[in-house]
């Protein structure tokens, strides 16, 4: 197997530095050596076999499995029974998720998650439980400044869910997350289509006029799910109206 591991595996590493491990490659290496060491073709297959085994295995397990980015920092997740698990697992400053061993740079492995509602989550069991982990939360925990115990929300700046970079996320109160969910470009697109929107609908100019007036009156008596009795509509309508998200240009 020293020897395997000296005249075969050594050159292929030497000669590829890459993160994954190419079969292709390492096959040539081996017929080329093959060609210059008989020795190799007199040893019972068994035995050939078995030391590339254990061989390839060694090596690999000093191939780096994480692509490092320069100014990139890692930190480790702390959640209820993480202690429990068998693996440990960080989040770092450029929105990646990985498990790891010993060291997140020396054994670790990307993880891809899963995406729950748009956000990307790790789902993870510690102690025979269930968990949802956001990623976008735990990134802001660790690299983003937390003004008050207000904000208690994380929000994407470019409105991008699966963009975590710790830049782009921000800790928000509920008043700024609705501000910010306002000025989304899904938010503006669908407020658009309905501003021009002429058939199918229940209201007319002249009636959400009235809605208005009514909403806006300080002396009004009619609560909302009154007021929906009345137009015909949901109360989600009438909010919607009141924020101007439909029919905004009516005055």
């Amino acid at each position: 197997m020293i020897f395997f591991y000296i005249f075969i595996v050594q050159p292929f590493i030497k000669t590829h530095h890459e993160k994954t491990f190419h079969i292709p490659s390492f096959k040539q290496v081996l017929k080329v050596r093959f060609m210059q060491d008989q020795r190799v073709l007199k040893m019972p297959r068994i035995i050939f076999c078995t030391a590339i085994f254990f061989a390839c295995t060694i090596e690999l397990n000093h191939i780096d499995m994480i692509k490092k980015i320069p100014g990139e920092m890692w930190k480790q997740l702390q959640f209820s029974g993480h202690k429990d698990l068998r693996k440990k697992y960080a989040v770092s400053t450029v929105g990646r998720a990985a498990s790891y061993i010993t060291d997140v740079n020396e054994d670790g492995k990307i993880l891809n998650g899963s995406l729950t509602s748009g956000y990307r989550t790790l789902n993870l069991h510690p102690g025979g439980g269930s968990g949802t982990i956001y990623l976008h939360r735990e990134i802001a925990k660790h690299f983003c400044r937390k003004n008050s115990p207000k904000h208690k929300f994380v929000i994407h700046l470019n409105h991008q869910k699966e963009d975590n970079v710790y830049t782009n996320l921000k800790w928000a109160t509920m008043a700024e997350v609705g501000s910010h969910q306002q000025q989304s470009p899904q938010k503006i697109a669908y407020k658009e289509r309905q501003a021009n929107k002429t058939e199918g609908l229940k209201l007319n100019v002249t009636k959400v006029k009235s809605i208005k007036e009514a909403i806006n009156n300080p002396k009004r008596k009619l609560t909302y799910k009154q007021m929906a009795v009345k137009y015909n509509v949901s109360e989600m309508t009438l909010y919607r109206i009141r924020s101007g998200e439909n029919w905004g240009k009516v005055q």
